[in-house]
């Protein structure tokens, strides 16, 4: 057994943990953005065994409480009716109420999506937050949850849920993908917590991906015991596991396949292959951590195939009976196929990538395989996007002219070497950026003028930085539009003399090489 380890949780995360227990406003989240329903497609092992498309197909809901989700899951014609539930706001244990129904098992305190499937759960808007409050998935299938946070669920003290885990998954479970979400705690097991991802009792053919995992004493678990060989066909891949202790995830039975992420302050153990588990490592990013794969804390040997990773400051322990790490020079000791194709990032650029892509309210942007972020395919038969849908891409530029050719700009303070007149030179080359990593940029004219559409284009070699934004008309302060990312930037057409792009957070250094106005 396991023995219980305190999570290196810094004094600031706590006092921000103990402020929102008691009320206080504490900012988690940036303005956010996502489609209607759920963008790209599902990857790894959730697109086997027939593809995880969720609600495809089905009506879309909105909903700003725990009650109103299992509302919507109640309201339809059967449990395997499809349904997209829009979520906007937090979620906690004050607005979420058992509902009945014929096509529901739903719970007080936790969401739950027992015996149903053919389900999408997908943040929108300003971002969609579920506070001490877990999603369970059991007896299910066909499950899609995408751009949401899940913070701070307890199993021991005030308020529990969900058996402490953030997601859960157990009992016949078939097809989840999990996609763009943050999962976070705020200790370990002596602080009430449990794992963040846990999957057990015949749980199969699930995918996490564009995640973050981050302070907490347990990532997640496929198995609940070494009994519990049921489990497997799991995909992680372009996920951040930060700050914890282990379990990234334990491994017991199975196979699991663990590509383009990025590991960092793992203190106890990472990968924990065991009890005959078989792991595929392919071009992660392990850093800062201590024996980041092996079989540990059993006898029972689990195996991996290991190619391209990157081992940056890591420590590795010694060998006895109940501890076998693969390093300091990991080989593979078995061979693992799966049953689907992928585009591996090179692993020296993994922190980069995932960085800019991982996590709740970063626009659901993917990698293109060449290390560089992108916007994910839609489907034809989506419904209309969200009025707070990310930009799109800026490749095929809206027709007419450019009415920031000739124009006038200014803005906040910029850096050393940029020039506000850089955004509308018509060269891709020169660019303005802030002297931080917020700050504004503004387009002018003598008249006023009627826009209606902006392009945002970053700079070679800063594509991603631009997170959150506000677009302004200057002339009276009011917001036309706000989301994240670069790109195009459409809106109701308005007639001002000056309209201000306002970057409110950033993945690294902004640089706009042009700000681009169209009348239409």
């Amino acid at each position: 057994m396991r023995r219980a380890v305190v999570l290196r949780v810094g004094a600031a995360l706590a006092a921000a943990v103990t402020a929102a227990a008691v009320g206080a406003a504490v900012p988690m989240l940036q303005a956010s953005a996502a489609p209607a329903a759920a963008a790209g497609n599902a990857t790894g092992f959730a697109s086997a065994n027939g593809g995880t498309t969720g609600g495809a197909g089905g009506q879309t809901v909105r909903a700003t409480t725990g009650t109103a989700i299992h509302q919507a899951l109640c309201g339809r014609v059967s449990s395997s009716t499809p349904i997209t539930i829009q979520v906007e706001g937090t979620i906690n244990h004050g607005n979420t109420s058992k509902v009945s129904g014929n096509s529901c098992n739903t719970a007080a305190g936790v969401i739950e999506l027992k015996q149903i499937s053919n389900v999408t759960i997908i943040g929108v808007g300003n971002g969609a937050v579920f506070d001490q409050l877990g999603i369970h998935i059991r007896e299910a299938s066909n499950i899609i949850i995408q751009n949401v946070t899940v913070r701070n669920v307890k199993k021991s003290g005030s308020p529990t849920s969900n058996g402490g885990d953030a997601i859960g998954m157990e009992s016949d479970v078939r097809n989840v993908w999990v996609d763009h979400v943050t999962l976070e705690a705020s200790g370990g097991e002596s602080e009430g917590f449990d794992g963040l991802f846990d999957m057990k009792n015949n749980t199969q053919y699930v995918t996490l991906s564009y995640s973050i995992l981050r302070n907490s004493g347990r990532g997640g678990l496929i198995g609940s015991s070494e009994s519990d060989r049921s489990n497997g066909n799991v995909t992680f891949h372009h996920n951040l596991y930060s700050n914890i202790d282990s379990r990234t995830p334990l491994l017991r039975g199975g196979i699991a396949h663990m590509y383009n992420n990025h590991y960092r302050n793992l203190h106890e153990s990472g990968i924990n292959s065991r009890a005959g588990a078989r792991a595929k490592v392919d071009n992660n990013y392990f850093e800062d951590s201590k024996d980041v794969l092996g079989t540990f804390y059993t006898a029972e040997a689990g195996y991996w195939q290991v190619s391209g990773n990157i081992f940056d400051n890591v420590t590795w322990g010694g060998r006895d009976d109940e501890h076998n790490p693969a390093g300091p020079n990991p080989q593979s000791n078995t061979s693992v196929s799966v049953p689907y194709s992928y585009a591996l990032d090179g692993a020296n650029c993994v922190p980069d990538i995932v960085n800019r892509t991982a996590g709740a309210n970063k626009g659901l942007q993917v990698s293109n395989g060449n290390c560089t972020p992108t916007n994910p395919p839609t489907d034809p038969t989506d419904p209309p996007t969200d009025p707070t849908d990310p930009p799109t891409d800026p490749t095929d530029p809206p027709s007419g002219t450019n009415l920031s050719l000739g124009a006038g700009s200014d803005g906040s303070s910029k850096a050393s070497g940029t020039s506000y007149g850089d955004v509308r030179d018509g060269n891709m080359s020169t660019y303005w950026s802030p002297s931080g990593s917020t700050g504004d940029i503004s387009i002018k004219w003598g008249s006023a003028t009627r826009v209606g559409r902006v392009v945002i284009r970053e700079a070679s070699g800063a594509t991603g930085a631009i997170g959150s934004w506000q677009l302004l008309n200057a002339d009276d302060g009011a917001v036309l539009k706000s989301g994240t990312g670069a790109g195009t930037i459409s809106f109701t057409p308005t007639s001002l003399k000056k309209v201000t792009f306002r970057i409110t957070g950033s993945n690294g250094t902004p640089r706009v090489a042009e700000y681009e106005t169209y009348a239409s």
